[in-house]
This record gives C-alpha cells, sequence and structure tokens, in this order.
C-alpha cells in the first residue's frame, strides 16, 4: 500500500494515500460563513490540481455542518464532476446522514461507511 502523506490546514488536514487525496475534518461544527467560504477555495484551488480529482471528505470529528457548509459540498461535488472527478463522503454521524437523507442529497454523493470503504470503492 502506498504511504500516506499528510499536511494539515487550518481546519482539516489534507492527506495523499495513493492517488486519493483525503480531506479530514478537526473542527466538530462546520457553520462559521467566512470558513466554509475559505475552506470552499482551498478545496476548489485543491482539485484544480489533477492529482487531487480523487477525492474523499472524512467527517469523523464533524457533529454538525450549516445549510452553508452542504451548500458548498454540492458545488465542490459539481466543481468535480466538471473536471471528471470522484468525490466521496465517509464518517457521517447518524444525524448528519439523516439531514442528507431528508434533503435527498443521498442520491447526491456518494457516502461510505468508513474511510476504508470510500478507499476501496475506488478500485485497483
Amino acid at each position: 500500500m502506498s504511504q500516506y502523506e499528510q499536511i494539515t490546514i487550518e481546519d482539516i488536514e489534507l492527506g495523499l494515500l495513493g492517488n486519493v487525496t483525503i480531506v479530514q475534518f478537526r473542527e466538530p461544527r462546520v457553520t462559521d460563513l467566512l470558513a466554509i467560504e475559505q475552506l470552499g477555495r482551498e478545496l476548489y484551488q485543491l482539485i484544480e490540481e489533477p492529482v487531487h480529482r480523487k477525492l474523499v471528505l472524512d467527517f469523523s470529528e464533524v457533529m454538525f455542518f450549516s445549510s452553508a457548509a452542504i451548500g458548498k459540498l454540492i458545488s465542490l461535488s459539481g466543481k468535480l464532476r466538471a473536471l471528471s472527478g470522484i468525490l466521496k463522503l465517509c464518517n457521517l454521524r447518524p444525524e448528519v446522514l439523516d439531514v442528507l437523507r431528508v434533503c435527498k442529497l443521498d442520491t447526491v454523493f456518494d457516502i461510505r461507511q468508513d474511510r476504508n470503504d470510500a478507499m476501496l470503492s475506488f478500485g485497483s
């Protein structure tokens, strides 16, 4: 298996495992509008590089995120799809997953149980 490289940017940790970029959120609440906008800009910039077009967002530390954060995820998904990239979400808490299901966003996002499941879903 490939070596995992990791860097930290304020509210997230970025890691590269083989050809998959993993974004680990470090804040339990993703609600601050300015922080969400900044994070969106950073992720948009990240996916401009072809090496980061397979993206896993790991929400294991997140207990709540706002509708603005959901909007940013939808936008990120669209931008990534336009670049022929792939986005997967994993480790969503049941209450967060319920919100996505109620909004029918579980049909928009590829939601995986955990990071390992997300990685395996990319295939070899």
